[in-house]
């Protein structure tokens, strides 16, 4: 069986996909073999035959060098870039758990660790219909991860930030670091803001990832350790 990790942002485009990317890498290149799972990708393009391509699963596969197939990635991709829970609706197709689960079981079986990324942030429907609700932490808890929370390092991250953290711990979901993404070395107030997010949150900052980063900067063996 494999160790586990949960990846999930601040918010949409705080460059989750990217930061995974970089870890699934950094893992492989540390001599494990690592495996990437998303429940339900959204804003997907088409191929000319008509099926759709999970982009993120795409961009991290290659960005990592993985040899996963790329159909092991997602079990739920649609077009519209909106919610997974509103992309359903308007495609079919809505997320079940079960689904969702037997696929990360299955890497699970196969791989030293699993890396889930998120859709947007934690507070993300994936599925809002007649049947019931099923929600991103929802999965977090099936699946008993924990969260490593992806953060812009920019003005307003602390608030974000902490925010986060603190709705992952009323939950009972553990979160084991920060990155902050779109860092710019020397820059006071992004220096500041990684010790004020240290300091309110109580959680380490693990790594910071400057736009254009190939590498993760974090030594591999501690990055494989935040896995459970």
């Amino acid at each position: 069986m494999s160790k586990n990790l949960f990846v999930t942002g601040t918010g949409t485009d705080v460059g989750k996909t990217y930061v995974t990317g970089l870890i699934v890498k950094k893992l492989r290149e540390t001599g494990y073999r690592p495996a990437y799972y998303k429940a339900g990708m959204s804003g997907n393009l088409r191929r000319a035959d008509g099926s759709l391509i999970p982009g993120d699963a795409d961009f991290v596969r290659t960005m990592a060098g993985l040899e996963q197939p790329l159909e092991t990635m997602c079990p739920y991709v649609y077009e519209h870039a909106v919610s997974p829970h509103l992309a359903a609706r308007m495609e079919g197709g809505p997320v079940e758990l079960d689904v969702v689960k037997n696929g990360f079981d299955a890497l699970a079986q196969a791989y030293d660790l699993v890396t889930m990324e998120g859709s947007g942030g934690i507070l993300c429907p994936l599925r809002v219909d007649e049947t019931g609700e099923l929600w991103l932490e929802d999965v977090v808890k099936a699946l008993n991860l924990s969260c490593l929370v992806v953060a812009d390092a920019g003005l307003g991250t602390i608030n974000s930030t902490v925010l986060t953290v603190e709705y992952l711990r009323a939950r009972n979901i553990p979160v084991k670091g920060i990155i902050l993404n779109h860092y710019h070395p020397g820059d006071e107030m992004e220096e500041d803001n990684r010790l004020m997010c240290e300091r309110r949150a109580g959680v380490p900052v693990v790594a910071c990832v400057a736009d254009g980063d190939r590498e993760l900067n974090m030594d591999g063996q501690a990055l494989a350790a935040l896995y459970k």
